[in-house]
Formats: C-alpha cells, structure tokens, sequence
C-alpha cells in the first residue's frame, strides 16, 4: 500500500520509467507465453519448443537489468532524514523498492496476458486468422499453473534483482577508508582500479571468444538451417555459441576502462575548461555507467553479426527473413539496454548534484555543463561505435565464409 500511495505521489518522469519497465515485462510475458502457446500448438516438437523458451532468457536478463536500473533511481528507495525514525531505514527502503519493481512488472505481465488471451480468441472473440493463431496455439486449452509461473517469472526476478542492488552494503573492517591518506589518493586508486581490473580480462575473453568462433565455424549453414530467434540451436556450432558469449562478457567487462580512457584522452595534453570538465567527469562516471554501455555494445554487435548472417543466405536475394517474435525479442532487447544506459547516465547526474551545484555557484553557465555532457557523449560514440562495428564483422566472418 504504501508503494502505491508514493507512485501515486511521485514525479511524471519517475512514473514513465515504471511505465517502461511494465512494458518491457509485458513484452517478456508475451514471448513467455507465446513458448507455452507453440508447445500446445505442436506437441511433438518439444525440442523446438525448448529452444525457445531458452532463447526467451536474453529479453528476459534484458528486461531485469533495465528493472534494476529504474529501481536505483527511483527518489522513494533513497534514505532521507527523518524516514529511520519512522521505521524505514536502508533495508525496508530497499524492500520497498523491490515492491515498486514487482508492482510494475505485475503490471506487464497482465497486459501480456491480456494479449495473449486476446489473440488466441480466448475473449469471446475469433482468433486471428493465420500466423498468430498458429505461433499462439489457438484452440488448444492453456494449463493455469504453467501460464501463472511464466507470468510470475519477470516480477519475481526483477524484485530479487532489485532488493539485492538496493540492499545496505556494510564496509569491511579491513576496507574502511584510511584518514591520513587523501581524497586524491583514493579516487586514483579507484581509477587504477577501473582501468586496469577489467580491460585487461575484458580484452582477453573477447579475443577468446573471437578466437573461439572461428575454430568452431566449418562450413557455412544453409538457407533452411540459420538461426531465427527463437529458432533451431543445431544449425550454429555449440563452440561459436559460446565464443559469442565469451564475447558479450569480454564487452562488458572492458567497457568501463575504455570509457575511463576515453576520459583521459580527452583531458590529455593541455586542455581547456570544456574538455577538463568533460574528461574528468567522464573518468568519474566510467565505473557506474561502463557496464551498461558494455551490455549495449554487445547487443549491437549481436544484432550487426546477425544482420550479416542473414544478409549472407543464399535463399533469396534478403536471406531468410525473421520470425514476428525474433523482431520482437530483438527490438524489446535492444530498448532495454538503450534504456538502461539512459537511465544509469541519469544516476550518474544524480549523484553529481553536489558539484554541478558547486560549479553554478562559481559562475559557471549552464550551457558549459550542456556542451561537457554533449562531448562527453560524442566521444564515447566515437570510440564504441567502430569498436562495436569491428567485434560483429570479425565474430560473423568465420560463419560467412
């Protein structure tokens, strides 16, 4: 009750965050419960209808990340004073938040059932005629229980993810922060720490995965046997499968000691106000929002490697086209990651309210800190985009051969 009672009460931004994340988890269920549709549909393709219930775990990560990243920024799961004495400290805050995100996907998952119900002409209503009366399983009777736990997985997982990222997290006694050593001193210690702790295993696990896919890779798969998501899983080499994770992680873990080095090019050399803003911030921001950029560019670079497979078929002049539901898994993937960058940049600016207010004190415009964000951005796009572009045409060229 009392997470409704703040929604009802919070900011119009904060609402379409929650807005999205019941998209995303609708989006989630219906894939979810399409897999349950094409098993009733056709039971005597039980692999098939296996493999896609798998494939449905890539927007469904998608998806609780995004949830985790709203939930980080929602304002009601941050301690302020006076909310300890009366009875919120950290951990019911965080199990509030874990409450709104459960609420919001709960949301989701209706809508996805409405849908569901609604085009497999479960309403009162005909089916629609053709592919989704096939892809849905229309006129087979749908077990309670197994669309109820399909329903209930997004808002279960989400509210764990959450009510873990949001949890108070107690210091070490051997890692309290020393008072004789400087404030300097420590943020250089983090950024060693940033730079040098996951590019080096971040480079390393892409160029195994590289390395990976292109001794799994024998001969190019025919027209009949490339993979639409969700699809048949016999047609790719298990090793190129696991390359490409290897691949993904390697992504992810990288990204931040790229994004704090692209911070430092920035401020190298002699730099103007403009660029030793942005480059500090950027070296600051590099750890929080490396990650989701990591995440991000291994999807593009997914997407690339996939649009190229396709492209390359020799089964018509486009290749094989995809499935309804592989567009809709791809696009719904593609939107939470872009997502979640979005909103762990709008995390960072929160976080940095203190000094953007320190800086406006001293005179500085507000269109300085608009034109620092703005090249902040343009020069990580600048690094990224060809980096991205490089890792998808190497990872598709072993199977376009």
């Amino acid at each position: 009750m009392l997470a409704l009672r703040l929604a009802r009460g919070t900011h119009p931004l904060v609402l379409l965050r929650r807005l999205l994340v019941a998209a995303a988890s609708a989006g989630v269920g219906f894939l979810l419960l399409a897999t349950l549709g094409y098993a009733l549909g056709h039971p005597d393709r039980g692999a098939d209808a296996a493999v896609r219930l798998l494939w449905c775990a890539v927007p469904l990560a998608a998806t609780v990340q995004f949830a985790v990243a709203v939930a980080r920024t929602d304002p009601g799961a941050r301690p302020l004073p006076g909310l300890s004495s009366a009875g919120l400290g950290p951990v019911r805050l965080a199990l509030l938040g874990a409450v709104s995100t459960a609420v919001s996907c709960t949301l989701g998952s209706v809508l996805a059932l409405l849908a569901f119900l609604l085009l497999r002409g479960d309403l009162g209503r005909a089916p629609f005629p053709g592919g989704p009366a096939e892809l849905l399983g229309a006129g087979k009777p749908a077990p309670f229980a197994a669309v109820l736990t399909l329903l209930f997985v997004v808002p279960v997982l989400s509210a764990a993810a959450g009510a873990l990222s949001l949890r108070p997290r107690k210091q070490r006694p051997g890692a309290a922060p020393d008072p004789q050593q400087p404030a300097a001193a420590s943020e250089h210690a983090n950024a060693r720490a940033t730079l040098f702790g996951g590019l080096p295993w971040g480079i390393a696990l892409t160029a195994a995965g590289l390395a990976l896919v292109s001794y799994a890779a024998g001969a190019p798969p025919a027209a009949d046997e490339l993979l639409p998501l969700p699809g048949r899983l016999d047609a790719i080499p298990p090793g190129a499968v696991g390359g490409w994770v290897l691949i993904a992680t390697g992504l992810v873990l990288a990204c931040p000691g790229i994004t704090h080095l692209c911070g430092r090019l920035l401020a190298a050399g002699r730099p103007g106000a403009l660029r030793l803003l942005s480059g500090r911030v950027l070296q600051e921001e590099a750890q929080r929002i490396g990650r989701p950029l990591g995440v991000l560019c291994a999807v593009v670079a997914a997407a690339l490697a996939a649009t190229r497979l396709y492209g390359s078929a020799p089964d018509g002049p486009g290749g094989r086209p995809f499935g309804p539901l592989t567009g809709m898994g791809a696009a719904l993937v593609l939107a939470c990651v872009t997502a979640t960058v979005l909103t762990a940049a709008l995390e960072t600016k929160g976080a940095r309210t203190d000094t953007t207010g320190a800086l406006r004190r001293l005179g500085v415009p507000a269109g300085t800190l608009r034109r620092a964000a703005a090249l902040r951005g343009a020069v990580t796009v600048a690094v990224l985009a060809p980096l991205t572009w490089l890792v998808a045409e190497l990872a598709a060229l072993p199977l376009t051969r």
